[in-house]
Formats: C-alpha cells, sequence, structure tokens
C-alpha cells in the first residue's frame, strides 16, 4: 500500500511558567540546542514525515523562522503560524495550514523532545489501521483517585492505566472535523487531541507504544532528566 502523505503539526507556543524562566521552555537550551530542536529534527530526518507545521507563540513567529528553522536547516517545516489561547486553539490554527487532506497528521508538542524515528513508525502503522492513535506508556506506580479534600475514593487495576503522550497522530479529515465541531459548540474542557476525536466524533483512539524517555520538558528537573537521557 502506498504510504499516505504525513504533516507533523509541533506546538511551540507554551509559556513555560512552571519553569520559572523569563525564556519559554521549547528554547532554553538542551546540550547546546533548543528544546524545540530535538523534535523538529526527528521529524525532519524521518522518512515518514512530508512536512511541518510549527505553532509559535504569537509574536514568535519571525524568532522562530530565523533563529529555529533557518539555522537549523529544517526545510520541511512549511508554514509557521501563530497559536492560539488555549492548547486547542492553537492545534486548531496549525491543523487549518496542512496541505494535503487525504492524509494523516503527527501533533507534537515542541517540548518533548525525545520524540524519534522508530516512534514515528509505529505510529504510522497504528493510525494507518485505526486513523486515531496515541502514544503512551503503561504506568509503573499505582494510581490513587481523590476525592476534593484528597481523601481516597478509589485504586484503578494498574495495568489498565497508561501515561499518555505525544505523537498524537490522526486521519487529517477526522481530527479535522472533531476540532471544527469542538469549536462550533464552544467545548473548553478537552485536554488532548485524542479526547476531541473520542468527544466529538465517538470515535475510538488506540494507544502505540511512545517510550518512558519521551517526557514533557515543564520544570527545571525535567531539564535536569533530559540532559541526563542525552
Amino acid at each position: 500500500m502506498e504510504k499516505k502523505y504525513c504533516t507533523a503539526v509541533v506546538l511551540a507556543g507554551g509559556s513555560g511558567k512552571r519553569m520559572g524562566t523569563k525564556v519559554h521552555k521549547q528554547y532554553l537550551m538542551l546540550k547546546g540546542y533548543p528544546v524545540l530542536y530535538y523534535s523538529l529534527k526527528a521529524f525532519q530526518d524521518s522518512s515518514w514525515i512530508d512536512e511541518i507545521v510549527l505553532v509559535s507563540g504569537t509574536g514568535e513567529e519571525e524568532y522562530c523562522q530565523k533563529e529555529i528553522v533557518e539555522k537549523y536547516g529544517f526545510s520541511k517545516v512549511r508554514k509557521i503560524v501563530s497559536g492560539g489561547a488555549e492548547r486547542y486553539n492553537s492545534v486548531w490554527n496549525g491543523l487549518q495550514q496542512i496541505t494535503e487532506e487525504d492524509g494523516f497528521v503527527y501533533i507534537h508538542d515542541g517540548a518533548r523532545p525525545f520524540v524519534d524515528d522508530a516512534m514515528i513508525e509505529r505510529a504510522y502503522s497504528c493510525v494507518e489501521e485505526t486513523n486515531a492513535c496515541v502514544a503512551g506508556m503503561p504506568v509503573k506506580d499505582t494510581i490513587k483517585v481523590v476525592d476534593e479534600k484528597n481523601y481516597v475514593k478509589g485504586t484503578p487495576e494498574r495495568k489498565t492505566l497508561w501515561l499518555v503522550q505525544t505523537p498524537q497522530v490522526f486521519d487529517v479529515q477526522l481530527i479535522k472535523e472533531a476540532y471544527q465541531k469542538l469549536i462550533d459548540e464552544k467545548i473548553e474542557n478537552a485536554t488532548d487531541d485524542a479526547m476531541v476525536v473520542e468527544q466529538m466524533m465517538g470515535h475510538t483512539v488506540k494507544l502505540y507504544p511512545g517510550a518512558y524517555e519521551n517526557i514533557k520538558i515543564t520544570t527545571p528537573e525535567d531539564l535536569l532528566v533530559a540532559e541526563a537521557f542525552l
């Protein structure tokens, strides 16, 4: 079967408040390169990815163009678009820039530097079968469900729980229709793309193996862990 056209929408509009720095987390240096560099390079070098749409913070488009895309030669970045107030706004803005409707889209957090080609390939195999899949890993710890006062209400069975990561990968038409409904109905409680597809389209989403190293850089401790991984 012929490979479908694949777009990577990379989200790089986070403010990084929990990082406690003036520099946004995706631009912090990690072993000599910005955090954002690593995920863009993975998609740039992957034969599975045909184009990249970079979603930056508002007013950061020119910086991304000069200091990220041009500086490191990311020729697959076809468009840089500003993000929105919330994550779902940023995803929606990125989806509008996809050039090929009959294909797949990888939606990825730019603050996750450890996506690699093996993960990208696993995602392609999964989305080709299901049209909707998400990277994740089984949890290692016991999880407790608590009430508003932090009293334990229950302990879900660990083997049914996964940590959700990105890339989250979908048929382009499916995810665009799901987000269009989300925007039209003004629903604001969706915390990831899989939830949008589940709620808006009633479509099941399959998890494929990401990696325990596929962390999101959110706090200063995460930066230290990432340096250790590198």
